[in-house]
């Protein structure tokens, strides 16, 4: 029992982690089907342009690594249908088993009950009962014998509606495995016939190499002289920068002086006007502070009195008894107690009025000294401002690396760097910047802010428009007409020019990316 149970509960891991892989395989397909359909479209675009062109050359390439990709998913995709077929099978020879057992039992118990058949049979079986108890056991027993041989039949059913499911599922992935085995041969027939198409299409460089080997060097030749161009703008327009930023540092040092000149007559001004409300300020403070010492003085002597004349009061009370003529001098005893207490209470009311002024006073003063710096850093601001000192204003193009969208978007035929050539592996190519193969008609987008430097006209009729963004610079070349000119500022997105052919019939966009007067690889700019 527990061997039947492991091995349906592996059967049934095996089915939803295969269903899972299987699904995750035909997604894979699907996506990968769906970029051969582009290449295609790509390829049909093409097809009234010259075919004999690495563009067109890495296109098919393409398209036959996904093909031998979908392939490979594909046998992958098979394994698994036959794993599940055979296991499958297995289980179906378990269920078939396992049918066999209960339809023997089932026919055993067929058997012995045709044997005791008959109500007389029962009646007799239940009458020769001993006792009451007995009969109704028996009862109880044919109830049970009965209900028992329902279940079997039951069993019977279910196992071989199962074993029938199972077959049926069976036959399903066999007839998936026939599908995939008549789309693999197609698959087969389509990579051949693609990879006869490459190696028709190397041949034809072949045949074509020492025209085609000509072109190129002659291509290299322009590209180089392009080169050259290219790092004497972008040598002037370091050098004009640099004299230009010189002469900006000495204009902004000369500004800054005359500047502070100003600022400080400005502030001298500011202090000197200042200057009488923070003495008329300091004298009265120093009144507030005087009266308040003074007041406070003459509050304590009050209160000394007061306290004297308390004692005196209370001393004529004590003898009131032994004479009635002091009882009168008490009486103005206590008439002068309650008048110095008066006194004292106004001359403490006095002291904390004047105290209260010192306080304010000292509040005015440090309010003013605020007011002094702050009237004097905003004057020193505004003249600054007045004289044109402002802060330099930084470049953002280093702070937008790998953020930037590509100029154009199609197939990139030739990478950055030193790299061999994709047919004539002889020839080795120096690229500045990288080249991608577009359909025609195709136009060329600005990365990045910044101002058109210059646009340079090569002898092969095509254009070249260089951007400048700060510190570095953008390049697109083999363009056929431009969109942009000289000294014109430039957003990204904005349109540069349309893409011309190359001298292989594709259409192709030379893009450079330099830092000052080094070149760098683009695509870890763009993407």
């Amino acid at each position: 029992m527990i061997k039947r149970i492991s091995f349906l509960i592996g059967i049934f891991l095996f089915a939803f982690f295969s269903g899972q892989k299987k699904e995750q395989l035909q997604k894979q397909n699907a996506e990968l089907k769906k970029q051969i359909s582009t290449i295609n479209a790509n390829l049909a675009k093409t097809q009234q342009q010259s075919k004999l062109s690495v563009a067109y050359l890495n296109e098919v390439e393409k398209k036959i690594g996904l093909r031998e990709k979908v392939y490979t998913n594909t046998q992958k995709e098979k394994r698994l249908i036959e794993d599940e077929i055979y296991l499958r099978q297995l289980e179906i020879n378990r269920q078939n088993r396992e049918l066999a057992v209960l339809r023997k039992n089932y026919a055993e118990v067929l058997v012995k009950a045709y044997k005791n058949k008959g109500a007389q049979n029962k009646v007799t079986f239940i009458l020769s009962s001993k006792n009451l108890g007995e009969a109704l056991r028996r009862i109880q027993y044919l109830k049970d014998y009965s209900d028992y041989q329902d279940k079997k039949a039951a069993e019977i059913s279910t196992a071989a509606k199962v074993l029938q499911e199972n077959i049926t599922l069976k036959q399903k992935s066999v007839k998936d495995k026939e599908m995939i085995l008549t789309n693999q041969q197609k698959d087969l027939l389509t990579i051949e016939a693609e990879k006869k198409t490459k190696q028709s299409l190397l041949e034809e460089f072949k045949k074509n190499e020492v025209q085609l080997t000509s072109e190129l060097k002659q291509k290299q030749a322009e590209s180089k002289q392009l080169e050259g161009q290219i790092r004497s703008i972008i040598a002037d327009e370091i050098r004009i920068a640099k004299a230009k930023e010189e002469e900006n540092r000495k204009a902004e040092a000369e500004k800054i002086r005359v500047a502070k000149i100003a600022a400080e007559r400005e502030k001298a001004k500011i202090e000197a006007e200042n200057k009488a409300r923070m003495e008329a300020l300091a004298l009265e403070k120093k009144k507030a502070d005087d009266e308040a010492r003074k007041l406070k003085e003459i509050s304590e002597r009050k209160a000394a009195d007061e306290a004297e004349k308390a004692k005196l009061a209370a001393l004529a009370d004590a003898k009131k008894t032994e004479d009635s003529k002091k009882a009168a001098e008490a009486e103005k005893a206590e008439a002068r107690r309650l008048a110095a207490a008066k006194d004292a209470a106004e001359a403490a009311a006095n002291a904390k009025a004047a105290a209260d002024r010192a306080s304010t006073a000292r509040a005015a003063e440090a309010t003013m000294v605020k007011k002094n710096d702050d009237e004097k850093k905003a004057a020193e601001t505004k003249v600054m401002t007045n004289y044109g000192v402002t802060a330099a204003v930084g470049n953002n193009f280093a702070a937008n690396r790998g953020k930037m969208g590509m100029p154009a978007y199609g197939t990139i035929t030739h990478r950055f760097g030193r790299q061999p050539h994709p047919v004539f592996k002889n020839i080795v190519e120096e690229n500045n910047g990288i080249k991608i193969a577009v359909s025609k008609g195709t136009v060329a987008k600005c990365v990045a802010p910044g101002t058109v430097s210059r646009v340079v006209a090569s002898a092969d009729g095509s254009k070249t428009v260089i951007v400048k963004h700060g510190d570095y610079f953008t390049i697109y070349a083999n363009l056929s007409s431009t969109m942009a000119s000289a000294n014109q500022q430039v957003s990204a997105g904005t349109s540069i020019g349309l893409i011309g052919e190359d001298f292989d019939g594709s259409y192709t966009l030379d893009f450079q990316i330099w830092n000052g007067s080094s070149p760098v690889d683009p695509l870890g700019w763009v993407n």
